[in-house]
Order: structure tokens, then sequence, then C-alpha cells
């Protein structure tokens, strides 16, 4: 139990950095789309750049943060040459890669339809290169258990790219036209920019955090072991390959989206779709905090005789939590449908789908760790590469006919693909008593749950749906103190109710 509590604080810490930081980068979505209108198709281009370096980030990442924990966890490592060693590794490949983006830079974005807009790919590849590499001593700060630093430098960067993205995006706009297009305004700020100031502005961000790292970059006793770098790469190659395959659960439909959509409008309706399931990312929030505590921690105990029994109840906390959350999106859409601007809210009608898809990504990420503990990431590669070739099929065959519902409902398979092949052979390998009938239980009532909060607001006022909804998300809550949160169990308060 207390290592539960250890890492309820850890997930909290780090629970606070990204979903504070998810939060306020939603402040970004109603900028974006009341500045970018859904026909422009700027949120398009947006939606559509960043899936390029969602992707991107895997690869040049390859596999080396959980491989970091990995062997500096191995009493017969030493964790500073672990360190340095993947730090000079990633440093180098994502220098590599900026130099091969500007010696290529015409084809490139030829090919990904940027012609006009070179820059927009150019800093787009320099930005996701700094921040591969922050990854690492981000990493390094998860091991030495330093998350009030994490949390802040992630929070920093946040908090600058929301002040500048509202300078570029609103206020200099502003005066720009109040001046008529001239004066001095003109010299900083060009209106036919339009959706590339938003990766200018990652890119300073991304630059100036840099310096942040001064203890984990500059005050380190380097070492550089070829011999280890073998080790870990044979390690991490199956990662990087689940890595891929994971990513692209769940960017290939907004990479594909506008090759494979038959209308002119691809970039309008990939921004309709990218910006509805921003709502849902609350599920990526949870699922991201959760994973920043839970690696190192088990990791770290992976000796420890009741683990198994630990990372079964570590699942179902998971899951109780989610499908709260879920419910909490469903029940409260009338109010959370105002983060982006009007024309986009046709595509509200993916949320409940991509939530339910982050759910069972999270479940997938808690299930992984079997192989990962026996040294068979392989294994991880079968299964998110599986799941990654439904998600592919689904929008192939699909998009052309229901344009963006199929993607969500392709991210659905691919995630449920990859869920159930994991436990299954998970099972065999490496089993856990998962309380799978508790699980289902909370699953059963969500479902009936959420066809109540749908049916309140379709048909209800938007007053009376909320009251509605507010009561059965209460009736829910009651239900999970009584099974698994008895207040008897609290501190101070629980004297009251075990008298």
């Amino acid at each position: 139990m207390a290592n539960l509590k250890s890492l309820a604080k850890d997930t909290a810490i780090y629970g606070l950095s990204s979903i504070v930081g998810r939060f306020l980068n939603y402040l970004l979505v109603p900028l974006y789309t009341a500045k970018l209108s859904a026909a422009s198709g700027g949120y398009g281009v947006i939606t559509n750049v960043y899936a390029y370096t969602a992707l991107l980030m895997v690869i040049l990442t390859y596999g080396m943060e959980t491989t970091f924990f990995r062997f500096a966890n191995k009493e017969e490592e030493n964790p500073q040459t672990v360190y340095t060693t993947t730090l000079i590794s990633v440093g180098f490949t994502s220098l590599m890669f900026i130099a091969l983006v500007l010696l290529f830079i015409n084809p490139i974005s030829a090919f990904m339809g940027y012609a006009d807009h070179q820059s927009y790919i150019w800093v787009m590849a320099i930005t996701v290169a700094i921040d591969a590499f922050q990854c690492i001593p981000f990493a390094y700060l998860r091991y030495k258990k330093r998350p009030i630093k994490f949390a802040a430098l992630k929070l920093l960067n946040i908090f600058m790219a929301i002040t500048l993205n509202i300078v570029f995006f609103l206020i200099l706009p502003n005066i720009y036209e109040a001046n008529g297009g001239t004066g001095f305004i003109s010299a900083i700020y060009d209106p036919t920019v339009g959706a590339g100031y938003a990766f200018y502005v990652n890119l300073f961000c991304s630059a100036i955090l840099t310096f942040f790292f001064w203890r984990e970059l500059v005050a380190q006793k380097y070492s550089f072991s070829k011999a280890l770098l073998r080790r870990m790469l044979s390690y991490s190659w199956p990662i990087l390959v689940l890595g891929i395959a994971g990513i692209l659960n769940q960017t290939a439909d907004k990479i594909l989206f506008p090759y494979i959509y038959k209308g002119s409008d691809a970039h309008s309706q990939l921004g309709i779709y990218g910006a509805a399931s921003k709502i849902a990312m609350i599920m990526a929030m949870i699922t991201q905090a959760f994973r920043y505590a839970y690696e190192p921690f088990v990791f770290g105990k992976s000796k420890d005789k009741d683990n198994r029994e630990t990372y079964a109840k570590a699942m179902k906390y998971f899951i109780i939590f989610t499908l709260l959350a879920f419910l909490v999106v469903v029940g409260y859409m009338d109010v959370l449908r105002h983060i982006i601007g009007r024309d986009y809210w046709d595509g509200l009608r993916v949320v409940p789908i991509v939530m339910a898809a982050e759910i069972m990504m999270g479940v997938y990420f808690n299930l992984s760790f079997w192989y990962k503990l026996i040294d068979k990431t392989i294994w991880g590669a079968y299964f998110s590469g599986a799941g990654c070739a439904v998600l592919i099929a689904v929008n192939v065959i699909f998009v052309p006919r229901y344009g963006y519902m199929a993607c969500a409902w392709a991210g659905f398979a691919g995630y449920a693909t990859a869920m159930v092949l994991s436990y299954f052979v998970g099972q065999r390998k490496y089993p856990i008593a998962y309380p799978m009938k508790d699980i289902s239980v909370y699953v059963l009532i969500t479902v009936v749950l959420y066809f109540c909060m749908t049916t309140a607001n379709a048909r209800l006022s938007t007053p009376l749906a909320l009251t509605v909804n507010t009561v059965l998300g209460v009736l829910f809550i009651a239900y999970i103190v009584k099974k698994d949160f008895p207040l008897s169990g609290l501190p101070v308060i629980g004297r009251h109710f075990r008298k």
C-alpha cells in the first residue's frame, strides 16, 4: 500500500503538469478556432503538421526513454554512464535529422503538400529534434524523483507558448488592423503567415527551455560506452517499432486524411475533427500522468515479491478514474463544447469514441509491462503493429465514404486490437490476476450511464440536462466510494465513519 501511495503522489504531481498544461493548451483551441475558421483549413494544417511531429518524436527518441529506465535500474550498470550514453546518442541523431531535413527541404515539403510553406516543415523539424533531445533530461528528472522541477519546466514551456500565441494570434492582429497594416507593426507581424505562427512559437519555447537543463546537461560527468549503447539499442529497437505503431494509432488518421479524403475541403474537415478531438484529450492527460509515474515505479519494483498484485490494483484504479473522467466529459458536453468555435461543433460526435479509444490505449499501456519486464519487447511490436494495421485499414477503406467519423472508429478498433492481444498473450507469458469481474461491472455501469447522459443532452434543456447528469455522476462516485474507496479508510474523516 505504501508503494501505491508513492505512485499516487508522483502521479498527482506529474498529473498537475500534464492536466494543467493540457488545460492551458485548451485555451489555444478556442483561440485558433476563432482566428482560423473551419472553412479556411488553417486549424487543419496545424492538426496535420503536429501529427507528423508526434510521429517524429517517437522515431527520434527510438525507445531510449524506457530503455534508460530499464538499464539505469540494473545492478550491473552504472546509472550515470547509462544517462550520458543515452544523452549523447539521442543528441547526435537529433542533429543528423535536422541536417537531413534542411538538405532535402524541397522534396520533403512538396511531398507533405506544403511546397508553398517550406518554413512550416523546417521549423517543425528543428522543434521536434530539440524536444526529442529534451526527453532524456526529462526522463533523468523522473529517475531522480524530481517531479517538482519536471512539472515546473513543463508548465513554463506551456505558459510561454500560450503568451506568445496570444500575442501573435490576438494582440498583434488587432494592432495591425487598427493601423491599417502600416507602421512598425508590419515589420513584426504578417497576416499571411497565419497558422505558421503556431510553429514559430513552439520553436522559440523549445529552444529557451533547453537552458533550464543546466545541471542535467552541463554539470555532468560524461561517459560514453559503445558496448552499453549496443545493448541498449538491442533492447530499444522493438520499443521503437511498437512506439511507431502506437503513435500511428494516434496520428495516422490525421496524416493520411488529406491523401485519402475525396473532397476538396480535406484540411477543413480535418480541422473540425482535430478540434473536436481536443475535448476528448482529457483521457490522454490522465494516461500520460499515470505513465510518467508508473514507468519508473514498475521497473524499480520489479524485484518485489508482491509486484503482480500491485500491478493488478493499479490497473483497476486506472480504469475506475478514466471511466469517471469519461462520464464527466459526456455529462458536461454542453459546457465543454464552447472550448472550440461554433463552426467546429459538428465534430463533437467523435468525442465519446475518441475517449473510449484513449481508455483502451491506457489499458494497453498498463498491460504492456509484462514484456518489458521479461525483456521481450518484440511482443509490443507485434501487438502495436497489429493495432496499427487495423487502424490504417479502417481509415483507407471507410474515410472516403464516411469522412472523419471513420477516423474515430479506426482509432477505437486499433487500440481494441492491441489491448486484447496483449491481455491474452500476457496471461500466458506473465500471468497477473486482474480483477476482471470488478472491472466489468464498472464498464457496464459506465455504458448505462453514458446512454442516460446522452439522452438527457439530446432531449432536455441544457440546465436540466446538466442537473440530471450531475446526479448520475454523483451516483457513480457513490458506488466507487462504497465499493473501493470506503470513507472509513481515509485519514481524519475516516475516524468518524469507524465509530
